[in-house]
C-alpha cells in the first residue's frame, strides 16, 4: 500500500571503478561522488588483488589494467586523499589479500585519527569462489579459510558497521552458473565459512548472532527477470531458515538477508553494445523492486564493457539509470508487489528445493573445502557455461544483435573516436619508480620486525589482522606482506575442472571430428592444442570453454589452468609437441604478454607453431598482434566456438603443409 511518510531509503549508488593509479583513481572517485554517488567500490588490479608488488616479474603489463595498484599505505593515502573515511561506506572488492588491504584502510583511518568502530563498508573475502570463477586466489583453502576467519572475528569486536565478508555469487554466475547453482553454492560458502569460525572457539556464543549479521552477500541479476526476481526471494527465505535453524539465531535483524549486486556483465555483448543499456536496465530491476528482496547497495556495469574499460561519462550513465528509479518514480512509495503471486511462490519454491538437495550433496562430500578441492564445484560450473554457451550457438537462448536480430546501423557510440578508456604504460612505470622511491625511504628495521610479527602469527594461529596493521603502518609492501604468507601457507593451483574425457551428448560436432581426424592422420599423431592464460587474469570462462570444445571435437588439449608465465607455456608447448598454441587474456594486457610468448617460442625454435589469441582486444591491437605473427584474434563477438574449431583445424593444416 502506498504512505509517502513511509517511502523506503534509496539503496547504496555505486560504480565499481579503479584504474592506471591512485592519484587517477582518486579523481575519479571524487567526481563520482560529487554526482550523486553513495558509496565507493574499488577495484583492485590483479597484482594488489594476487599478492605480488608492482615491480614482480608476474606483474608485467598488468599494473593498472583492471584496477588500482596499492602497493603500500602510502598508495592508500592517495587513493582516499579528500575523501572523509568516517563519512564513506567503501566497498572493497578483495579476496586473497582481504585482510591486507583492510589492515592499509584501518592503519590509514587510524593515521587520520577516524574511529575504527565508525568505519563503514565492506571487504568482499569470499575466496571460496576465487577458486571456482574469477581466479584470484593464492593460497590453499584452509589457510585462506583462515584468513577470512580472522577479517570477521577482528572487524566483529573492532569494526562492527564493518561486513567483513561477501558471500559473492556474482562470478558464480558469470561462471555459468544456473539460479540453483548460485543459491546452493554460495550459501555453501556462507555456512562453511560460519562453520569454521564457529568451530575456532574464538568467538563467544553471546557474540555468534552478531558474526552472521554482519555477514553480507553479493550477488547477480541477469537477463531472466522472474527467475532473478525468484531466486533473491528465496534467497532471503533460504538465508533466514539456515541461520535460525542451523545456528540458532533469535534476532530477526540477524538473519536478514543483506545484498549487495552488480548485474550481469556475461550478457553484455560487443555486437550492437547499445542493446547492453536495456539489458543493464532490465537487471536492475530483479533487485529492486521487490521490496522483501531489495539490494542494500546496487553498482551497475557501462554499456561498453565489452569494449573495455568504461569511460567517467559511461559509469555516469548507469548511475544516472539508479538515481531516476529511486528518485522519479514511485517505487520506494509501496510495499512488496510481488507479495501474494503464486506463480512467484512456486518458483521459489522450486528454487528452493532444488537449491536444499544441492547443499545436501555438498554437505555429504564433506562441505564446500572439500568440494572445491576434489573439482565437484569447478566442474559443475564448466558443464553448465558449456550448455548456455551451445544453446546461444544452436540459436535456442536468443541474444539480440548476436544470433537474432544482427541486422545493425553502425554504432555512433562504439565508433567514437575514445570509445574505452585506454591505460597508458606510463602508468606502470611511474609505479614502480614511486615503489621504489618508497622502499628507499622507509625504516628498514622497523619493515623487519614488522614482518617477523606477520611470520609468527601465520606460524602459531594468531589473528592476522593486528600484525598486518602494524606491517602497514611501517611501510611494508603488498608483495612483501604477500610472499610473507605464501612461506607460511604455501600456493594451491586450483582444478581447471576440464575433464579429459569428450563429451557424448555434445551436438553439431561430427563435421568438426572427421577434419581433426584427418588433420591428424596427415600430421602422424592426433593434432594437440595447447590453451594458456599467461600473466595474471583469473577470468577463465572462456580458456575453459574452448578447451572443453576442442576435447569434445577429438583433438588432444593441453590446459594446466591460470596465471601462468611465458615461459611455462613455452615449455609446455615444446615438451608436449604441440600444432598450436591459443592464449587467453582478458586483464587488457595482451599486447605485452603475447608479444613475450611469441618471441619467447621463436626463441625456442617453435616459430613453425601458430599462434591464437581470445580476449577484449580493439581493432587496432588486433592488427599489431597479427603483424607480430598471431595466426588470428577473437573477441568476445566470436560466440561460435564451432566455427574457432574450424578455424584452428585449418590453421594447423596450413601451418603444416608451409613447413613442408
Amino acid at each position: 500500500m502506498r504512505d509517502k511518510a513511509l517511502r523506503d531509503k534509496p539503496w547504496i549508488f555505486r560504480t565499481y571503478a579503479g584504474h592506471s593509479t591512485a592519484a587517477a583513481s582518486n579523481a575519479l572517485y571524487r567526481k563520482n561522488l560529487s554526482k550523486g554517488q553513495t558509496g565507493l567500490s574499488v577495484a583492485f588490479d590483479l597484482p594488489t588483488q594476487t599478492g605480488y608488488d608492482s615491480d614482480h616479474a608476474l606483474a608485467k603489463g598488468e599494473v593498472g589494467k583492471v584496477g588500482v595498484p596499492i602497493s603500500h599505505i602510502g598508495d592508500m593515502r592517495m587513493l582516499f586523499d579528500g575523501i572523509p573515511l568516517h563519512e564513506m561506506n567503501t566497498s572493497m572488492t578483495i579476496n586473497a589479500t582481504a585482510a591486507w588491504l583492510l589492515a592499509l584502510y584501518v592503519a590509514l583511518a587510524d593515521e587520520q585519527g577516524v574511529a575504527r568502530q565508525t568505519l563503514q563498508g565492506t571487504t568482499q573475502n569470499d575466496i571460496i569462489k576465487e577458486y571456482l570463477s574469477r581466479g584470484t586466489y593464492v593460497f590453499p583453502p584452509a589457510p585462506s579459510m583462515r584468513l577470512t576467519k580472522d577479517v570477521i572475528l577482528f572487524t566483529t569486536k573492532e569494526m562492527p558497521k564493518w561486513n567483513p565478508m561477501n558471500v559473492c555469487s556474482y562470478h558464480l554466475q558469470e561462471a555459468g552458473a544456473t539460479s540453483v547453482q548460485e543459491l546452493a553454492f554460495a550459501l555453501a560458502t556462507a555456512i562453511g565459512v560460519l562453520d569454521a569460525v564457529k568451530a575456532s572457539g574464538q568467538c563467544a556464543p553471546e557474540e555468534f548472532g552478531e558474526v552472521v549479521g554482519r555477514i553480507s552477500f553479493f550477488v547477480n541479476a541477469g537477463l531472466r527477470f522472474i527467475t532473478e526476481v525468484c531466486k533473491l526471494r528465496a534467497f532471503t527465505e533460504l538465508w533466514d531458515e539456515i541461520t535460525r535453524e542451523r545456528y540458532g539465531v533469535t534476532d530477526a535483524k540477524q538473519r536478514l538477508f543483506r545484498y549487495g549486486v552488480q548485474v550481469n556483465s556475461l550478457g553484455l555483448t560487443e555486437q550492437q553494445p547499445e542493446n547492453n543499456v536495456a539489458r543493464i536496465l532490465i537487471e536492475m530491476l530483479a533487485v529492486t523492486l521487490s521490496k522483501g528482496a531489495r539490494a542494500r547497495a546496487v553498482q551497475l556495469p557501462a554499456w561498453n564493457e565489452a569494449l573495455g574499460l568504461p569511460r567517467p561519462w559511461d559509469q555516469q550513465w548507469s548511475l544516472r539509470m539508479q538515481q531516476i528509479l529511486a528518485y522519479e518514480t514511485d517505487l520506494l512509495e509501496y510495499g512488496d508487489v510481488f507479495e501474494g503471486s503464486p506463480a512467484i511462490a512456486a518458483k521459489v519454491a522450486e528454487l528452493k528445493q532444488a537449491a536444499k538437495e544441492e547443499l545436501a550433496q555438498i554437505e555429504k562430500m564433506g562441505g564446500t573445502v572439500v568440494a572445491v578441492e576434489q573439482g565437484y564445484l569447478k566442474q559443475q560450473l564448466v558443464e553448465s557455461n558449456s550448455r548456455r554457451v551451445e544453446a546461444i550457438e544452436r540459436g535456442e537462448q536468443i541474444v539480440v544483435g548476436v544470433n537474432r536480430f544482427v541486422e545493425t546501423e553502425a554504432s555512433p557510440l562504439a565508433d567514437a573516436a575514445e570509445a574505452v578508456v585506454t591505460v597508458s604504460p606510463e602508468a606502470e612505470s611511474g609505479q614502480i619508480e614511486r615503489l621504489a622511491a618508497w622502499r628507499d625511504a622507509r625504516d628498514v628495521k622497523a619493515v623487519a620486525v614488522a614482518l617477523e610479527g606477520l611470520r609468527k602469527a601465520a606460524k602459531t594461529g594468531g589473528n592476522i589482522m593486528p600484525p598486518s596493521i602494524a606491517c602497514a603502518k611501517a611501510g611494508v609492501t603488498t608483495g612483501e606482506w604477500g610472499f610473507a604468507l605464501r612461506a607460511a601457507f604455501g600456493e594451491y593451483r586450483a582444478p581447471t575442472g576440464v575433464g579429459t574425457a569428450m563429451r557424448n551428448d555434445a551436438e553439431g560436432l561430427d563435421d568438426i571430428r572427421a577434419e581433426v581426424d584427418r588433420v591428424s592422420k596427415k600430421l602422424g599423431r592426433r593434432l594437440k592444442f595447447l590453451v594458456g592464460k599467461p600473466g595474471l587474469d583469473g577470468h577463465s570462462n572462456g580458456a575453459e570453454q574452448i578447451a572443453a570444445r576442442a576435447r569434445d571435437a577429438g583433438m588432444e588439449v593441453v590446459y594446466d589452468g591460470i596465471r601462468l608465465t611465458a615461459e611455462a607455456i613455452v615449455a609446455a608447448a615444446a615438451e608436449k609437441r604441440v600444432h598450436v598454441v591459443g592464449l587467453s587474456i582478458l586483464s587488457g594486457s595482451h599486447m605485452p604478454l603475447v608479444q613475450d610468448v611469441v618471441a619467447r617460442m621463436k626463441k625456442a625454435g617453435l616459430d613453425d607453431v601458430p599462434v591464437v589469441v581470445g580476449g577484449i582486444i580493439p581493432p587496432q591491437d588486433a592488427s599489431v598482434l597479427k603483424s607480430a605473427g598471431v595466426a588470428e584474434v577473437y573477441t568476445p563477438k566470436d560466440f561460435e566456438l564451432n566455427r574457432i574449431m574450424s578455424d584452428l583445424v585449418r590453421i594447423v593444416e596450413g601451418a603444416a603443409e608451409t613447413a613442408k
